[in-house]
């Protein structure tokens, strides 16, 4: 079903924050029946309300969440749940989404939407924001 889509990526990503020089939290994203067709760049600039000459790059799910989802011998315990929860957060991603992008938004202040294909045709994911000056 996949109304329940929305709840599980809400639920994975609650209490998270997407850390590059300054923190956000995630928030869902569901696009009814987008699907259909493939996101071209201009359609993700349209669904997101961002103007068209806005750069867009791609990266892999696994390449963004590189320094969050992998454990390191320094991290403390909660540094160790943190990465618990991204692991929790991309794996619920990969179990519910077929054909997951990572969509980086513009410069500095960078939108980052994970977008992937719902079995019943709908658009969803997540969304942050990242800033890198």
């Amino acid at each position: 079903m996949t109304n329940q889509i929305p709840a599980k990526l809400k639920q994975a990503s609650n209490s998270l924050l997407m850390m590059s020089e300054s923190e956000y939290p995630f928030e869902v994203v569901l696009w009814p029946g987008q699907a259909q067709e493939t996101l071209t760049n201009q359609k993700l600039l349209q669904l997101t309300d961002h103007p068209p000459e806005t750069s867009i790059e791609t990266v892999e799910l696994d390449y963004l969440f590189r320094n969050c989802a992998e454990e390191k011998e320094w991290h403390d315990e909660i540094q160790k749940q943190d990465v618990q929860k991204f692991q929790s957060l991309v794996n619920t991603l990969k179990d519910n989404l077929t054909d997951i992008k990572v969509y980086r938004l513009g410069t500095i202040n960078i939108d980052v939407y994970i977008i992937g294909k719902t079995t019943s045709g709908d658009l969803a994911g997540i969304s942050t924001k990242v800033v890198e000056t």
